[in-house]
């Protein structure tokens, strides 16, 4: 049956409100053809999947030259299906759960598998601001979030930076924090996901991180914290919002002896230097007591 075939069809069955002329009809034939595809592994890549299944659980197995020959080509197929910025969304869905399918020690070992610069799929979803891919990966719960490539950066440290614009793309967003450690360091200057959104203004994740525990208070390897890189870089809102933390310490020093305060002043930011001021000689910790509402005896 050829597609005008199946649109007449279609329009014989009923399958509209009204019958519809030839170039709707298409379009219609079309769409549907779509939902109803579905993306199948190759004879190649099952082949291979299989033999990866087989060897699991024998390292020497799987560092056999046939083997690597094998893993070449799962990733290679893999990255291409999965880490595209043009990259299908229902592919990847389906590749997902033919892998699953084969057995969920397949699934893990393939999703988390990582390219020459260690990076992972949820790398490359999360820095092409492919959220709907990023759900999917999140959503077969075998992903692992915290791995560091070879710059040093998770994918939640990547997401700190990324281009979000609808709302539910923030919610997945959202969700990665939540699934991993959002207060891990960087191997190479030991920054975390909130001194980089800090770093670039991203106040929606300064946000999302502290709300998902972000700790305010570490310091990378140049003595550096969140806020002392908002007071740097002047921005007025995400001091505030740092300073509003529980337990914020303005007082900390970096590794040359400066202070949040000593930084805004030098940076020429002087309603930064105010709030720093404020916070550090007029905000006065609650005792437990008071914390509790009880007077003191």
């Amino acid at each position: 049956m050829n597609i005008l075939q199946f649109g007449n069809h279609v329009n014989h069955e009923g399958w509209g409100r009204e019958h519809l002329n030839q170039e709707e009809l298409i379009y219609k034939c079309l769409f549907i053809l779509v939902l109803l595809h579905r993306y199948e592994l190759s004879e190649k890549m099952l082949s291979a999947c299989n033999l990866l299944k087989n060897n699991l659980d024998d390292p020497k197995a799987l560092a056999s030259k046939d083997m690597r020959f094998c893993l070449n080509t799962i990733q290679h197929e893999w990255f291409r299906v999965s880490s595209q910025k043009s990259a299908v969304p229902a592919m990847v869905g389906d590749y997902i759960a033919a892998f699953e399918e084969l057995s969920p020690p397949v699934l893990r070992h393939i999703i988390n598998m990582a390219d020459g610069n260690g990076n992972t799929a949820l790398h490359y979803s999360v820095s092409h601001s492919n959220f709907e891919i990023v759900k999917l990966l999140l959503d077969a719960n075998v992903c692992n979030v915290n791995h560091q490539n070879k710059a040093g950066y998770t994918p939640i440290m990547l997401a700190a930076l990324a281009a979000v614009e609808a709302a539910k793309d923030m919610q997945i967003v959202e969700e990665l924090f939540g699934c991993g450690d959002v207060n891990a360091k960087a191997s190479q200057a030991g920054q975390t996901a909130l001194m980089l959104a800090v770093s670039h203004g991203r106040i929606d994740m300064v946000k999302a991180l502290l709300a998902c525990g972000a700790d305010v208070n570490i310091q990378d390897d140049e003595g550096s914290t969140a806020l002392m890189c908002a007071s740097e870089h002047g921005h007025v809102e995400i001091v505030k919002l740092l300073l509003a933390q529980l337990g914020c310490n303005g007082t900390l020093q970096d590794n040359d002896g400066s202070t949040a305060l000593s930084i805004a002043l030098e940076a020429g930011h002087k309603d930064i230097a105010v709030l720093l001021y404020a916070h550090v000689n007029f905000s006065k910790p609650q005792s437990p007591v008071s914390m509790l509402n009880v007077p003191d005896c």
